[in-house]
């Protein structure tokens, strides 16, 4: 059987597409994903986190504030079975929140320039 040639979820893709279709938003996405790999790393690997959370939610701010802060109230405590759980609540966040922030530095981008955006490869 042959596959058709539409995308499975097309508004989903062009949602998205401002994220992806421009240098600037490619840079953007790439430092939020090298400070919450620090984040991981911090928490899972690191004797001492530290502070370590407080990278990711400053590269993903203002919209991280709204979302992380009282997602982190609602997750479960150091003592809780559950705890492993609330690192990737919190990761679970910041992606989406880098999503979100790189999709408008896109359209920013495009509206500023005022080229047709390439599509990523």
């Amino acid at each position: 059987m042959a596959r058709s040639a539409r995308p499975r979820f097309p508004r989903i893709r062009a949602l998205l597409a401002p994220a992806v279709d421009n240098w600037l938003a490619r840079g953007y996405l790439a430092v939020v994903a090298a400070s919450l790999g620090f984040f991981l790393w911090a928490v899972y690997l690191s004797p001492d986190p530290g502070f370590a959370g407080i990278w990711p939610l400053m590269t993903t701010a203002p919209l991280s504030m709204i979302v992380n802060v009282p997602l982190m109230a609602l997750a479960p405590d150091g003592d809780s079975p559950l705890a492993w759980l609330s690192p990737l609540l919190f990761s679970a966040g910041t992606v989406l929140c880098g999503l979100f922030n790189a999709a408008l530095l896109g359209l920013l981008a495009r509206r500023l320039t005022g080229r047709e955006p390439h599509p990523a490869a």
